[in-house]
């Protein structure tokens, strides 16, 4: 079966988290739930430069349909590359979304997410669509360290959406990329609406009739 290359919009994620919670796992189970899942491997070039940073960052392409437009996904996986920290930097650069995530069996990995908060702020775009994400959920209750409760806590006090997922038993994963790439969509045509507006003066027309018949003196 031939799958078209054809899209109307490219989107480009990030996810974002310690490097011992499996991040790819959520990656893969993401790539996988759409017909033509690819993944890739590329060397990474210096943001201000054309020298090859060491290292390798893998990313996965989804595609989805949305109200007859078809939106591709690259999600990029920095697992295991925070030592690396001008390819995370690169990055965070040309990110149009970023997928913050942490394990509900490991409070570790769910403090260090205002550390990783911290460097999406000083390195992302002040734009950029943020999700937090609190991976196998599927787990017992006795093995959580982390509760829903804390996780749309931190959400909160973040500004963000917020879900639970697992990777293990495909929950949610599908909604949480698509929230987040329905966003970025909605943010890009409301930026692109603005845009013209400016183009075309709206922006800035002024209602002359309100003055019309004013001697300029208060009532």
């Amino acid at each position: 079966m031939v799958h078209s290359s054809k899209y109307d919009l490219l989107i480009k994620l990030l996810l974002i988290g310690d490097s011992d919670i499996h991040m790819d796992q959520v990656s893969e189970k993401a790539a996988c739930s759409c017909a033509t899942p690819m993944t890739h491997s590329r060397r990474l070039l210096s943001p201000r430069s054309a020298n090859i940073v060491r290292g390798s960052i893998d990313f996965k392409v989804k595609t989805i349909d949305e109200d007859g437009k078809r939106i591709k996904l690259q999600i990029w996986d920095t697992a295991g590359q925070e030592r690396f920290r001008t390819i995370t930097t690169a990055y965070y650069r040309g990110a149009m979304g970023i997928l913050l995530v942490y394990d509900v069996t490991d409070d570790h990995s769910f403090q260090n997410i205002r550390n990783w908060m911290t460097q999406i702020r000083q390195n992302a775009s002040s734009n950029v669509n943020k999700i937090l994400i609190g991976n196998k959920c599927d787990v017992d209750s006795s093995e959580r360290a982390v509760t829903t409760q804390q996780g749309q806590d931190l959400a909160d006090e973040f500004g963000v959406k917020f879900f639970e997922t697992s990777a293990k038993s495909n929950q949610n994963i599908e909604e949480a990329f698509r929230s987040i790439a329905m966003d970025i969509q909605k943010r890009l045509a409301e930026s692109e609406h603005d845009r013209l507006d400016v183009a075309n003066g709206s922006k800035f027309h002024v209602d002359e009739s309100q003055d019309q018949g004013k001697d300029g003196c208060c009532a």
